[in-house]
């Protein structure tokens, strides 16, 4: 698995993504039971609210290599600081529909 991973730009100030490096890295939590190796190949923002450059960004990983896309938990989940992105859903349902079936879409990573 090619992983590539999308976070939050609003929270690069205070989270420098160790968590979601290190169980991308040790196959942990969003990626245990994975026989498969894992390999981060790429790591990027959103872009910003509300979220539109994730597309670009998630095709570009995947024409570099990425057959999964991750987006991190501080998207989904609001990890570290409890408050997840209003537009998850709609950002996330956008990457899908434009890379379409065949690349994995991770929800979240920790």
């Amino acid at each position: 698995m090619k992983v590539g991973l999308i976070r939050c730009m609003q929270t690069e100030d205070t989270c420098q993504g160790g968590t979601c490096l290190k169980v991308v890295k040790e196959k942990t939590l969003a990626f245990a039971g994975l026989d498969e190796d894992v390999e981060l190949v790429g790591v990027v923002t959103c872009g910003g609210c509300p979220g539109k450059r994730a597309i670009p960004r998630a095709m570009t990983m995947v024409k570099n290599g990425a057959d999964t896309i991750a987006f991190a938990s501080c998207i989904t989940r609001g990890n570290p600081f409890g408050f997840p992105c209003p537009h998850a859903k709609q950002m996330m349902d956008a990457v899908r529909a434009k890379l379409g079936t065949d690349i994995r879409i991770i929800d979240y990573t920790h």
